[in-house]
């Protein structure tokens, strides 16, 4: 009986031995994909807040303290003027199903290039239509000082999508506070100088 015991044992170390061995190869295999693939997320979203302007995102970015303890990383297009803009993430921790990521690129005079949404867990056909450019674009132009940013049925200018307040409203509301950050910390994260 202790034999068996024994050799069942060894089975399940050498299988999972086996098994941790195939993991760590197909992680070696996949880490370089994986990392380049998000990598032209992060560009691909970088072209559509900023549209026209060149951002490298290995080289032009500064990681700028929050008070919540984390650093924010900030993308900036140089110019030969200084920065020409600057992209960063904000969450809406209010969405429908959970946190919004939502890439925003802002001008130095504080006006919005756009809007991207990273990831999202909101209803499919409702509130995921907030990835449809046509409801994004909504967001090009607006400012503190231009936009009342919360939807129309709360009073604000912001378009709402028919059956799905709640995306929109949280968004409004996360790229208002995002706009207020950037006035906040305007001059370090215009500040000239190269990025990390």
């Amino acid at each position: 009986m202790m034999k068996g015991i024994g050799r069942l044992i060894l089975v399940l170390a050498v299988i999972c031995a086996g098994a941790a061995f195939a993991l760590s190869l197909v992680f070696a295999v996949t880490k370089e994909p994986i990392a380049y693939q998000k990598k032209l997320e992060v560009i691909r979203s970088l072209q559509a807040v900023l549209p026209g302007l060149a951002i490298d995102p290995d080289r032009d970015f500064i990681d700028v303290p929050r008070e919540e303890g984390e650093a924010l990383r900030i993308f900036r297009s140089p110019s030969d003027d200084g920065i020409a803009g600057v992209a960063f993430e904000v969450i809406a921790p209010d969405g429908y199903s959970g946190n919004i990521y939502i890439m925003m690129g802002v001008f130095p005079d504080g006006t919005l290039g756009g809007i991207e949404i990273l990831s999202h867990a909101e209803t499919p056909g409702l509130g995921s239509l907030i990835t449809e450019e046509e409801w994004k674009s909504i967001f090009k132009g607006r400012s503190l000082a231009n936009t009342n940013f919360k939807v129309k049925k709360d009073g604000g200018d912001i378009d709402q999508i028919t059956g799905a307040t709640i995306s929109p409203r949280a968004i409004a509301g996360a790229v208002e506070k995002g706009l207020r950050w950037f006035e906040a910390n305007r001059d370090t994260v215009l500040a000239a100088g190269e990025g990390a």
